[in-house]
């Protein structure tokens, strides 16, 4: 007898539905499972075997062929645990085969018959509702993150024998995953918590920050050990604008492919935050793998990625995240396909100037050689340097800064502005398709950027005097734009230029080796 039910699978970060074609016929009894298996899907025979029997019902001692369509595409995961049972059940006689072709079965099977999670849910959802499927049976694990697309009905099944009740169009109990989570800013560096009101001193540093989470800027901070780079960069998140609904959709596909969104778990709000250690791997940053998967430069889409101890990571680390912050997308090659990944982030970058760490602090010496110092830079390519927007230098604090008792600005007022600042660019920025400032590429700032007489000539002269190039004019500018839209002028001025030449003079100067 033959069968046929809907599975789900992910390929990229989009969802692909699959036929799980079954046949049952006279044979030594035996199960193949073809249409490009990998090893979880190949050994889904054992646990599908299990899980009827314990189910109570019996398991076809006969020939039993399952085939994964499209065959031509590979097949990973063991999501399709579920309709691969369904599939025997119904061909083997024992389950009505109504209602199948209007519902996608997505489950990994315990050998008791109970329903275990799987990733990538949340991008399976959305594309049965793009095929126009009715009914999803899923996890109760993923039930949060399914029901966020509508026009599907989403049902949780806890076992195999619930999902066969709901097959049968029997009454079955409400589902008591009523109370949907959202998550918080993604990545556990950021405590609930962090205010700017903590932080001391410092100011030329948070107004970089500013301006940094105004136009969605990357930034380098260099001091002394404890100066306070790394209790800055934690507080970023907190001063960044909410993400829109289609932002906080696409970040949450991320987190469902990536296996990283919680039982319960539903829209993730806020901005992630990764701050990945500095022994993380190229394909760990990147993505990739046999089957690849999101790297952090994808998990920090539309959020942060801190790179703490910048000079401690391997260089081919740091290299790869050069196509990423100027493409806004990652690219993974493998033999059988090519995934793109989204990596829109904002870059952070916190380091020693020199390895003792000492060099310029105006209390202790620093013991490193000029060679040293040239030698522990050179970690760092110029290409690199030369797509950081702000540089900054976090000295070290006095006494009287950290025992006085003034208050510092609270994040919620920062947050104020930069919410305001990123509503003037929305605005303008609408039209061409870019959010914030650090996105617009040249043709755009030609178009929406103005700069008055006086801001034009003292970016010429910075121009000639620093030698700069293209990027480095281009991104002066958007820094200068951010700027303006702070302090609430349309038009570029001397100031705004001023002060985005200032910021970037550090990066000049590392790359010039001075």
């Amino acid at each position: 007898m033959f069968a046929k039910t809907f599975g789900a699978g992910v390929l990229g970060l989009n969802g692909v539905i699959f036929s799980i074609e079954v046949d049952i016929s006279n044979g030594l009894p035996c199960m193949e499972i073809v249409g490009l298996p990998d090893t979880a899907v190949r050994e889904s025979k054992e646990r599908v075997r299990a899980a009827i029997r314990n189910a109570g019902y019996e398991f076809p001692c006969r020939r039993i062929t399952i085939n994964l369509a499209p065959a031509d595409q590979k097949k990973d995961g063991s999501g399709l645990d579920l309709p691969i049972a369904i599939g025997i059940l119904v061909a083997s006689g024992q389950l009505s085969a109504a209602r199948l072709e209007e519902c996608v079965l997505i489950g990994e099977l315990s050998l008791d018959a109970k329903v275990r999670g799987a990733n990538g849910v949340l991008p399976m959802a959305i594309k049965c509702r793009q095929t126009g499927i009715r009914q999803l049976i899923l996890p109760q694990e993923n039930f949060a993150e399914a029901r966020i697309v509508d026009t599907v009905e989403v049902v949780a099944a806890e076992s195999l024998q619930s999902a066969i009740a709901v097959l049968a169009g029997q009454p079955r109990e409400a589902t008591k995953i009523d109370a949907v989570k959202s998550v918080g800013s993604v990545g556990a560096t950021v405590l609930p918590g962090d205010d700017f009101r903590d932080v001391q001193g410092q100011r030329a540093a948070k107004r970089a920050l500013e301006i940094a989470a105004a136009g969605g800027h990357n930034l380098l901070m260099t001091g002394s050990p404890g100066a306070g780079k790394t209790m800055l960069a934690r507080r970023i998140s907190t001063i960044l604008p909410p993400m829109t609904k289609d932002e906080a959709l696409e970040v949450s596909k991320i987190y469902s492919v990536a296996g990283l969104l919680g039982p319960m778990t539903g829209l993730i709000e806020q901005r992630p935050f990764r701050a990945p250690h500095h022994t993380v791997s190229a394909a760990a940053m990147a993505g990739g793998g046999r089957i690849p998967r999101p790297g952090e430069v994808t998990l920090a889409h539309h959020g942060v990625l801190f790179l703490d101890e910048l000079t401690e990571f391997p260089r081919q680390v740091l290299e790869v995240l050069r196509q990423p912050i100027e493409d806004g997308q990652v690219t993974v090659a493998r033999v059988n396909s090519t995934y793109t990944y989204p990596s829109r982030f904002m870059l952070v970058l916190a380091m020693n100037p020199c390895p003792c760490g000492y060099s310029g602090d105006p209390l202790r010496e620093c013991s490193c050689t000029r060679a040293e110092i040239k030698r522990y830079l050179r970690r760092i390519s110029g290409p690199l340097m030369d797509r950081i927007d702000l540089h900054i230098n976090v000295p070290r604090l006095r006494y009287e800064e950290m025992a006085g008792e003034q208050k510092a600005e609270a994040s919620s007022a920062i947050a104020e502005r930069v919410a305001a600042a990123r509503m003037r660019q929305a605005e303008r920025l609408c039209a061409v398709g870019v959010f914030c400032n650090a996105q617009m590429n040249h043709r755009q700032l030609k178009q929406q950027c103005q700069l008055n007489r006086e801001a034009q000539e003292l970016l010429r002269q910075a121009f000639e005097k620093m030698k700069l190039n293209a990027r480095a004019y281009d991104r002066i500018i958007k820094v200068a734009q951010t700027i303006a839209d702070l302090a609430g002028q349309q038009k570029i001025a001397y100031e705004h230029i001023a002060e985005a030449i200032q910021l970037r003079i550090a990066v000049s100067e590392n790359e010039n080796g001075n």
